[in-house]
């Protein structure tokens, strides 16, 4: 599903007037757990699933290339972790 795939499902779904309105919505949502991720916080979105930072530590890899190692720097990574409720509507 593609994001224009998504607005017009949301559209009709939502009852909204406009596929407009609707994307301003999804744009909303997506700018709200994007911020809360920034902040360090967690979002968790009963029945869907769980969306958080992970912090991923430094290592040492190789560089399939050339074979030689290289280091790659410790980072933080958005994670997302599905819901019961929504493993279970995919898995039937």
């Amino acid at each position: 599903m593609t994001k224009a795939e998504l607005v017009a499902a949301i559209a009709a779904k939502g009852g909204y007037n406009t596929k407009k309105d609707a994307e301003k919505a999804l744009a909303a949502v997506v700018d709200s757990i994007t911020d809360a991720l920034n902040n360090g916080d967690k979002v968790s979105l009963v029945g869907f699933g769980t969306f958080e930072v992970r912090q991923r530590a430094a290592k040492e890899a190789i560089n399939p290339v050339t074979k030689k190692p290289i280091h790659v720097d410790a980072k933080k990574v958005p994670a997302f972790k599905a819901g019961k409720a929504l493993k279970d509507s995919v898995n039937k």
